[in-house]
């Protein structure tokens, strides 16, 4: 490893991947739920798919942080042609369901590998990891949850969330937050000491571009996680 003293890593396809009877659950609970012109269940999770599709690219162009409840909103919206009112909507319930949802149904670590390269990178007690992650519609509160649940918890010195902080990758803005949270960490480390691993050449790659720390790209490409052990 060529000197890095601190990892950044993004989460979602990084990571963690979900777990697909989590979606199929999620869509059947709103196509029972939220379907006044009779949708079908494919037609259900496509406003899913566009929604998150939509808001990802939005927060990405604007730097800004649509929140999970406005994304929920957004699919019922769609599911009803636009006509459906949202005042007897309750929020608070409705993200409380989806987050039991999810706990029954737990996101997965994205490969095999993962666990034993963070515990390498921890091995010698210099070197502090973290998470920077874009949250959609699962909510930073309930990722640090997970991240318990699922034994990665305690690979990370700290966690960072788009929705906690309203800003999104590749915001520049946000980087900057990564560095001062390096900072109260561990005190202050030479940017070249830094790296930031994920799956997005543009919230990852780019964004970390943009403050002048190091990058690595996994999983969307030809690389793996374990690429971290034989730099």
């Amino acid at each position: 490893m060529p000197g890095y003293q601190h990892y950044s890593f993004d989460l979602w396809l990084t990571l963690i991947r979900s777990n697909p009877a989590f979606k199929q659950e999620r869509a059947r609970y709103f196509f029972r739920r939220f379907n006044p012109r009779h949708k079908s269940l494919e037609e259900v999770q496509a406003a899913f798919r566009q929604v998150d599709l939509m808001c990802n690219a939005i927060n990405e162009k604007t730097g800004g942080n649509i929140d999970a409840e406005e994304m929920y909103l957004m699919v019922i919206s769609a599911i009803s042609d636009h006509t459906c009112s949202f005042a007897d909507i309750d929020l608070p319930g409705l993200y409380a369901e989806m987050e039991e949802l999810l706990l029954r149904h737990l996101p997965q670590v994205y490969c095999t590998d993962t666990p034993r390269v963070l515990a390498r990178l921890r091995e010698d007690g210099e070197v502090t990891l973290n998470i920077l992650s874009n949250t959609g519609f699962i909510k930073g509160s309930t990722l640090r949850r997970i991240l318990g649940l699922i034994e990665l918890e305690n690979y990370f010195d700290f966690q960072l969330y788009s929705d906690e902080l309203g800003l999104s990758k590749p915001c520049p803005r946000l980087f900057e937050k990564l560095l001062q949270k390096i900072e109260e960490t561990r005190g202050s480390l030479a940017r070249k000491r830094i790296i930031h691993v994920g799956d997005n050449p543009l919230a990852d790659i780019h964004g970390a571009s943009t403050i002048g720390i190091d990058s690595l790209l996994i999983n969307s490409n030809d690389l793996s996680i374990s690429k971290l052990v034989a730099l």
